[in-house]
């Protein structure tokens, strides 16, 4: 039973103390515990209630919990209104179909029908189609044979908002119609042609998310373009590489970047990294305009043409229209081309498993440099819901909450790292985020404690796991809006997907590797700067296994609840291979390790991942070997001089937890670097 005195420890006065210990006492003895859990969260707890306050409630009411039956145990779960309601339940209706598993193998063993259905029921535009479904580069037959996925991101009405955003320091919202987006879509597309870009060509966007560069994107898809994807955080060297790799012909950026009250220069880095022909917005909003510093570079006013109609460019539905990079275990990022069937799979994964439907405001702080940017856009979109974007400042101060509330956010995107950041300041206690619907969590691998935090912040809504990849275009784990959801875990593979686990030994386990298993819309079919079946097909347990390269954990069998709500729940370890995620980015060793071992006094480094003990998200560990004569250098400066090297020529969001000092490196017989028992020496 709970005592008066553990609530006001939590910070609660004697009185509301008193009378919540009295409540919860009356239920524990009466019900299960999922069932006193559902009460509670939604009775008693408020977010305006301390966080210590939950924690303290959520472990007195699961004590006795069977974990190893079923699983961590789940804090949010479904209400009868949110079942019927949910889209994954209409089509279920429509298939006479009564369970979520019936559903989800009915999805995996009719592929082709799952993937037409779905393209039907997002209202894909094709001008051109099969009479009968032909086989795509995916694999997946459609009846899909010329189209412009742009086209299908304007089917709302043209008086829906397309876009809602609010400037750092500037309490107003600002928004776009579907109509005015389309039309500065057009107006871009129309600018391309201009100055002479030709359908396939390639077209660079080095600028941070607002209304101006979703239309940016947009345009250069519709005129038949390629967009070369690049994070507006990278230094000049990585910014380089992803224009040589991509094949850009010019590049749109912005002169500044306005953050957390600092200006930081963006285009100069452009320059720096040798860019082709730039244009060039202004980050004081397309009012002002902007200073070019070539004379090949031109402003954004002076690009955008007047003409406001365009025809869509039509395409075989396996043409690229996003190159995109994520890394693999070389030291050159892996250069992935989306396709305008690509689209399709984010939009699924957001009708289905994040129950988007129109008139719902996505927001996920996220850069068109990360697979996330492209997929807020075609999310929203396609699904005739609006994008919310917190233009130029930092998400992890109150005002991004402030934000989140006013623009009244249904669904709202998150990394771990953010969230920690968020419970660690208690910066958004007391917000009203009442119309979230669901959160997401990607990127990381997320911690318990701070996704119950999360939940909490806005009474108690869904925390939708969600793992994937930019070679997938999507999820393939994932959380539903009619499960349970227990923090840090997932509950099914994405719909149209599945996979397998394997231990190291190449049996099938519940705790192993994940391979998926092809096909499916989203997942890529070739590399520019890679072999593709190599990467992904070479030397995999068994033949028509794809690797990815995480390991997954298999918890319990389900839920204490309905049985159709029941399924598996897993979490998701991290990397198997070389490759990391740091704040929500993949990044190889080698990539790390390039940087660092041309830094003065340092003979070669190590880079690798470690999940902290109490999960969350991977702590960055370097290993070094110094040079003889620089074995004087204290831990303390040698850790700063690393991390102005990863910050000036990789990205400053990677940050080091520890540096540790070695005579040499563990290596196989074949000299590679033993990464693995690294990571155990660290842990």
């Amino acid at each position: 039973m709970l005592t008066v005195e553990q609530i006001i420890a939590c910070g609660l006065d004697k009185t509301e103390a008193s009378e919540i210990a009295e409540a919860v006492n009356q239920i524990l003895p009466t019900q299960s515990p999922t069932a006193c859990w559902y009460e509670i969260s939604r009775y008693i707890l408020t977010p305006q209630h301390p966080f210590a306050l939950h924690q303290l409630l959520y472990e007195t009411v699961y004590a006795d919990f069977d974990t190893a039956t079923y699983g961590p145990p789940p804090a949010w779960l479904p209400t009868d209104e949110d079942i019927t309601k949910a889209n994954i339940t209409r089509l279920m209706a429509e298939l006479h179909i009564k369970t979520y598993p019936e559903f989800h193998a009915w999805s995996v063993a009719n592929r082709d029908t799952f993937w037409q259905m779905m393209i039907d029921v997002l209202g894909i535009k094709a001008t051109e189609t099969y009479t009968e479904a032909q086989k795509d580069a995916t694999g997946i037959s459609t009846k899909l044979a010329q189209l412009n996925i742009v086209e299908s991101c304007f089917n709302a009405p043209d008086d829906a908002i397309a876009i809602v955003t609010q400037r750092e320091n500037d309490e107003n919202l600002k928004t776009l119609t579907s109509h005015e987006l389309e039309s500065l879509t057009n107006r871009v597309a129309n600018g391309l042609v201009d100055i002479g870009m030709n359908q396939g060509d390639a077209v660079a966007i080095d600028m941070p998310m607002n209304p101006e560069s979703v239309a940016i994107y947009l345009g250069i898809v519709k005129a038949g373009c390629v967009v070369v994807g690049i994070a507006d955080s990278f230094a000049p060297d990585e910014i380089a590489t992803r224009l040589r790799i991509g094949k850009a012909r010019a590049v749109f950026t912005q002169d500044y970047i306005n953050r957390a009250n600092k200006r930081l220069r963006l285009y100069e880095k452009v320059i720096a990294a040798n860019a082709p022909k730039a244009i060039v917005f202004s980050c004081e909003g397309s009012g002002t305009v902007a200073q070019t510093e070539r004379e090949e570079d031109i402003t954004w006013q002076d690009f955008l043409s007047d003409t406001e109609t365009f025809i869509a460019v039509l395409c075989s539905p396996d043409a690229p229209t996003n190159i995109l990079f994520s890394s693999g275990t070389t030291g050159e990022p892996k250069a992935i081309p989306w396709t305008h069937t690509t689209p399709i799979k984010a939009a699924t994964d957001a009708y289905l498993h994040h129950d988007i439907h129109p008139g719902d405001v996505l927001a996920w702080h996220t850069n068109l440099g990360w697979m996330m940017g492209p997929w807020l856009i075609y999310a929203s979109l396609i699904n005739k819901a609006t994008i919310a974007l917190y233009n130029g400042g930092s998400p992890t101060g109150r005002d991004f909450g402030v934000f989140v509330q006013n623009a009244k956010v249904s669904m709202l995107g998150v990394v771990p790292t953010l969230v920690r950041t968020w419970k660690n300041t208690d910066c958004m206690h007391g917000l009203d985020w009442h119309a979230i619907r669901a959160f997401s969590s990607t990127g990381e691998c997320s911690n318990p404690e701070e996704m119950l935090y999360l939940m909490a912040l806005a009474g108690y809504k869904p925390v939708i796991e969600y793992c994937g990849g930019t070679e997938i275009g999507g999820g393939y784990i994932t959380g539903t809006r009619v499960q349970p959801a227990a923090p840090s875990t997932f509950t099914t593979p994405a719909l149209g997907l599945n996979f397998r686990l394997f231990d190291d030994n190449g049996n099938l386990s519940n705790n192993g590797e994940v391979f998926i298993i092809p096909p499916s819309l989203g997942l890529s079919t070739s590399l520019l700067n890679a072999d593709h079946n190599e990467v992904y097909f070479a030397g995999t347990p068994q033949s028509n296994l794809r690797r990815h390269g995480d390991a997954i954990q298999r918890l319990g069998n389900g839920f204490e609840t309905e049985p159709w709500l029941a399924g598996a729940k897993y979490r998701v370890l991290g990397r198997v291979d070389d490759t990391m995620n740091l704040s929500g980015i993949k990044v190889s060793s080698a990539e790390i390790e390039e940087v660092l071992n041309i830094v003065s006094g340092i003979q070669e480094t190590a880079a690798v991942a470690i999940s902290p003990k109490d999960g969350g998200p991977s702590q960055l560990v370097i290993y070094t070997v110094l040079i003889a004569s620089e074995s004087e250098l204290t831990r303390q400066d040698l850790h700063e001089t690393l991390q102005t090297a990863i910050s000036e020529h990789l990205n400053p969001l990677f940050r080091i937890h520890d540096v540790i000092v070695v005579d040499a490196l563990p290596r196989t017989a074949s000299n590679k670097i033993m990464r693995r028992l690294l990571r155990q020496q660290a842990m």
